[in-house]
C-alpha cells in the first residue's frame, strides 16, 4: 500500500514541473523566469545546384563534306538546374583558343579561336559564338528541376583547321539574376 502512494506523489509532483519547465522561455538570457518568449532565427540562403549530364562532348569528326559545308552540328549535354531562388544560367569559354596538340607532321592549329564553337538550346536553332565572356543561356524561377539542353556547331576550315587534337573547356554558370 506504501508503494502505491508514493507512485501517486511522484505522478502529481510530475506535471507541474513540466507546466513550469514549458513555460519558462529565454529571451537574450538564461531563462529565470516561468513566462518569456523564444525567437528562432535561420538565414536562409540562395541555394543552386547545376548537373550537366556529361562532363565531356565528342564533336563530330569532321569530313569533307563537314569542311565543304564549313561547320558540323553536335547534341551536347543537358544542365538541370535546382533552385531556390530566381536563376540564371550562363556558358562561357575559359580561353580565347583552343588546346591543340599536334597528331602528324603537319602541327595543328595554335590559334583556333573559342569562337569557331558555337552554342544553342535548340537543335538548327539560333547559335551564338563562345567566347570568354559569359553569355545567358537560360533563367528562371526556383525550381525542383528544370533542364536545359544545348548544341554545338563547329566551324571547319579547310586550309586552317589542321589535323590535331583539339580541346576547349567551356565554363557554365549558375546564379541569381
Amino acid at each position: 500500500m506504501k508503494q502505491k502512494i508514493a507512485v501517486l506523489l511522484v505522478l502529481c509532483a510530475l506535471p507541474q514541473a513540466l507546466r513550469a519547465q514549458a513555460q519558462c522561455v529565454a529571451t537574450n538570457t538564461p531563462c529565470s523566469t516561468a513566462v518569456g518568449a523564444l525567437q528562432v532565427i535561420i538565414d536562409i540562403p540562395a541555394v543552386f545546384d547545376l548537373t550537366l549530364s556529361s562532363a565531356t562532348t565528342d564533336l563530330a569528326t569532321p569530313t569533307s563534306a563537314v569542311y565543304n559545308q564549313g561547320f558540323a552540328e553536335t547534341t551536347g549535354p543537358v544542365a538541370t538546374i535546382r533552385s531556390n531562388a530566381p536563376w540564371a544560367l550562363s556558358i562561357s569559354a575559359l580561353s580565347p583558343m583552343w588546346g591543340a596538340v599536334s597528331t602528324e607532321t603537319e602541327p595543328a592549329r595554335a590559334d583556333k579561336p573559342a569562337t569557331d564553337l558555337s552554342w544553342a538550346t535548340g537543335p538548327g536553332g539560333a547559335y551564338t559564338d563562345l567566347s570568354t565572356s559569359a553569355a545567358q543561356i537560360a533563367s528562371g524561377l526556383p525550381t525542383l528541376g528544370s533542364s536545359v539542353s544545348l548544341f554545338y556547331r563547329t566551324r571547319y576550315q579547310w586550309a586552317a583547321d589542321t589535323p590535331g587534337n583539339y580541346s576547349l573547356q567551356i565554363i557554365f554558370t549558375i546564379v541569381a539574376p
